[in-house]
């Protein structure tokens, strides 16, 4: 019993004495130092607008390197370790096509399409139906041109004359594909 007894003091009640020492040793050097940068999900831009217009301009490259790309536009399931990009290099590779939709802002958005069904094998370099491609899906902040006729609710449009009004929506986007059991 005397062992039991011990046994519980160290495993209780030590690790909760070294806790609070640390704490101590916290409070005596004092809090952490603020963080140097501001953290992005806190900061809140003074105009908004210039971010989404740098987000837009982001994308648009984005598309016009795609349109551009002198790569053929492989659609094989395999791996390219000799290309630097990462959709060639995973064991769920992907391509990428234009998503085009006229009603929003930007109207092009680059969206991920696996090139397997199943994974790479590492060790094989084929592929292994065990295993599947998924899309990883992201959501972007994207515009929606609504029209809104005057005096009617909602912003189907008719053939009464449209006031063009744009609205933040989130869309949900394919960025890449990877494996799953």
């Amino acid at each position: 019993q005397l062992l039991l007894c011990i046994f519980t003091f160290a495993m209780v009640l030590v690790p909760e004495a070294k806790d609070q020492s640390k704490a101590a040793k916290g409070r005596r050097r004092g809090l952490a130092r603020p963080p140097t940068a501001t953290p992005a999900l806190a900061w809140a831009p003074d105009d908004p607008y210039t971010t989404m217009a740098d987000y837009e301009h982001s994308i648009q490259d984005m598309v016009r390197q795609l349109r551009n790309s002198s790569e053929p536009g492989d659609t094989k399931c395999q791996v390219n370790l000799r290309l630097w990009r990462s959709n060639r290099r995973s064991l769920s590779p992907w391509a990428y096509s234009i998503n085009h939709d006229a009603t929003r802002i930007p109207a092009d958005i680059p969206e991920a399409r696996c090139l397997c069904t199943g994974c790479i094998n590492p060790f094989t370099m084929q592929e292994d139906r065990t295993m599947a491609s998924i899309p990883i899906y992201s959501r972007l902040p994207v515009r929606r041109l609504l029209c809104q006729v005057p005096g009617e609710v909602g912003h189907k449009p008719s053939g009464k004359k449209c006031h063009k009004k744009y609205q933040m929506v989130m869309e949900t986007i394919a960025v890449g594909c990877t494996c799953i059991f």
